[in-house]
């Protein structure tokens, strides 16, 4: 097959079963930021089991690693042959080789590679934006030094660009320019506010504060339920899972 950076993404594994009545997307669209905003819009990638090798991404991350129904995405500057050498014999994928790309033995091997560090794995949602006013309350909080020094805003800015914080009494969210330029959003409610609903209403005011009919995308750990349903109350969808890589300290990954 031919390479990337040429041609379409280049393939590791089984071809396209081409189901019929799922809306799959174009082998030749090698863009990860095009290849998330149709994923966000409800394409499909095909669910045979294949790795689809891209570019690395645009965006602080130095690469990454996403998960789709039976089908992964690997954005990085890694050479091909190393990379069937530890996923070709996914030809005809049995179940449990299926998950290999997202497992610790190869995201450990990935990040030597690419002397990068993977971060966590996390759901990976998204939803658009809407025209709703913004709640009683909300204040931007551009240039608040005090605030960018928040351990969420902290992690916002070692994996976004273009990162604004907004505050509501007890919550706080953070949008940003994140992997391959697309708008990300995080949130945290005080544990002292927890359980009155601020979480969703921070999850959906991020989509009243980005541009008309974009796309707002969600990393949560699989572990923090309230996240995810505070997300899913707020409109999000899950469409996979990912794992960034950056060259940050280890100290400095959650």
């Amino acid at each position: 097959m031919r390479r990337p950076m040429d041609c379409p993404r280049r393939a590791i594994g089984t071809p396209s079963t081409g189901q019929p009545g799922i809306a799959e997307l174009d082998d030749a669209v090698t863009d990860l930021a095009e290849l998330l905003e149709r994923v966000g819009r409800g394409q499909s990638l095909p669910a045979d089991g294949s790795v689809s090798l891209l570019p690395a991404p645009a965006g602080r991350a130095v690469a990454a690693v996403l998960g789709f129904t039976a089908h992964h995405l690997i954005a990085a500057e890694v050479d091909h042959g190393w990379l069937t050498a530890w996923l070709g014999g996914m030809s005809q994928p049995r179940p449990a080789e299926i998950g290999l790309p997202l497992q610790p033995p190869f995201l450990t091997a990935l990040g030597q590679q690419l002397n990068a560090r993977p971060g966590g794995q996390d759901v990976l949602m998204v939803g658009t934006a809407t025209a709703a006013a913004m709640a009683g309350g909300l204040v931007m909080e551009a240039g608040n030094q005090a605030l960018l020094e928040h351990l969420r805003a902290g992690r916002a800015l070692r994996y976004r660009e273009n990162v604004t914080v907004a505050t509501v009494p007890g919550g706080l969210l953070t949008l940003g320019r994140g992997l391959a330029g697309r708008w990300e959003i995080s949130i945290e409610v005080e544990p002292a506010y927890r359980g009155a609903g601020i979480g969703q209403t921070l999850a959906e005011q991020g989509r009243a504060l980005v541009p008309p009919g974009a796309l707002l995308w969600a990393q949560v750990h699989p572990a923090n339920v309230a996240s995810m349903r505070a997300f899913l109350a707020a409109g999000y969808r899950p469409v996979g899972a990912e794992v960034l890589f950056t060259r940050e300290p280890a100290a400095a990954l959650r």
